[in-house]
């Protein structure tokens, strides 16, 4: 898998910026993700399992087209838990299975155009001197809320990642289901700057609560200081 984007996504429709972001991950048998997968795609395999975890970023300005951020939203964390998704085309991606911020507008947002389940929470992300913190409190589906679910250290930065850093990064567009169908959103950012990073405070919960089981520690911690990120439109996945 490249680390490069493999597609241009042609007519700009959104533009941000994701700094800030530690990416966890455990691997899974993949009938164990395979029901939460919209219609027309599958978890995507690497060496006989898929991925799930959480990753927390700060989304940074984003706004339609390249004109800069849009009022009121500025910038804001986001934590999100995804799976690993492939389509009937071949096209690599994501399907999230929550996505907790702060900003009340977002939430309708993200769920009127793209079906997306962000809920709001009080989630309260930095990344100061090298040290990974999240804490604040992030909503469950039945109200449970995690208080300090991450806390960590960055490390040296990968100068040559290969697999499995490209499998867990280079995730090339969106699967999800929104009016009846099933779409693939694209999206195209530089290679991310990945560092090797450590977590020395992780509850679980973030993961289970989207309904799915991991256990110990997770295989791979990667941190990304930040990438500037394009959106496309949306296509047909199924």
């Amino acid at each position: 898998m490249a680390g490069t984007t493999p597609r241009r996504v042609g007519r700009l429709l959104l533009s941000q910026y994701w700094r800030d972001g530690p990416l966890l991950h455990w691997p899974v048998r993949a009938r164990a993700v395979a029901g939460p997968m919209p219609p027309g795609v599958v978890p995507d395999v690497c060496d006989g399992t898929s991925r799930v975890g959480p990753v927390a970023l700060g989304m940074e300005r984003p706004g339609p087209g390249s004109g800069g951020g849009l009022p009121f939203f500025g910038t804001f964390p986001e934590v999100n838990v995804r799976l690993f998704s492939v389509d009937g085309q071949g096209r690599r991606g994501v399907v999230f299975r929550s996505l907790d911020c702060p900003r009340l507008a977002a939430v309708p947002a993200a769920r009127a155009a793209l079906g997306l389940l962000r809920r709001w929470s009080d989630t309260r992300w930095t990344a100061e001197y090298g040290a990974p913190h999240l804490a604040g409190r992030v909503r469950g589906p039945a109200g449970g809320r995690a208080g300090r679910p991450l806390r960590g250290d960055v490390g040296p930065r990968l100068e040559r990642p290969g697999l499995p850093a490209d499998l867990l990064t280079a995730r090339w567009g969106l699967h999800t289901r929104t009016r009846g169908r099933t779409v693939y959103l694209r999206v195209e950012h530089p290679r991310r700057p990945l560092h090797r990073a450590h977590a020395h405070e992780l509850r679980q919960n973030l993961v289970r609560a989207a309904g799915v089981e991991v256990a110990g520690p997770p295989a791979s911690v990667l941190f990304c200081p930040g990438v500037p990120v394009r959106s496309g439109p949306c296509t047909p996945a199924d």
